[in-house]
């Protein structure tokens, strides 16, 4: 079972708690690694342009489909990158994140502003990485 595989602790001793995100995870498992996936349909296409939401959805939903192609679920992911070209958009990231991710248990995160991604656009990449059973 996955409560047992992989451990989340939210804070540390002398840490404070982070806010949607556990300072540590740790586990035993297959390493799988999903590269940045952005607000990009199956065509190629924008979804959601200049609309935060919008696109974090589809990130997500990008970032579903590639752990299901592994043979895993956001339940096996570890750490969560996030790079984004404001973080005023964290909001609407984070909301996003709550309908995929347990947040009882969330994963390890981090979040990079940065001044553009590679197609214009697009407001958001995230990554990430997970451990699935056997």
């Amino acid at each position: 079972m996955n409560e047992q595989r992989i451990t989340h602790i939210t804070a540390p001793e002398g840490i404070a708690p982070g806010n949607g995100y556990a300072h540590v995870v740790t586990g035993t498992g297959r390493l799988v690694v999903v590269s940045g996936q952005v607000a990009l349909d199956a065509h190629g296409e924008i979804v959601g342009a200049d609309d935060p939401a919008a696109q974090a959805r589809q990130v997500f939903e990008n970032l579903r489909r590639a752990l299901a192609a592994a043979g895993a679920t956001f339940d096996d992911v570890v750490k969560l990158t996030y790079f984004v070209t404001d973080v005023a958009h964290l909001p609407a990231i984070r909301a996003a994140r709550d309908e995929f991710v347990d947040t009882t248990r969330p994963p390890a995160s981090s979040a990079v502003q940065v001044a553009a991604l590679f197609r214009p656009g697009l407001l958001l990449e995230a990554e990430a990485l997970a451990l699935v059973a056997g």
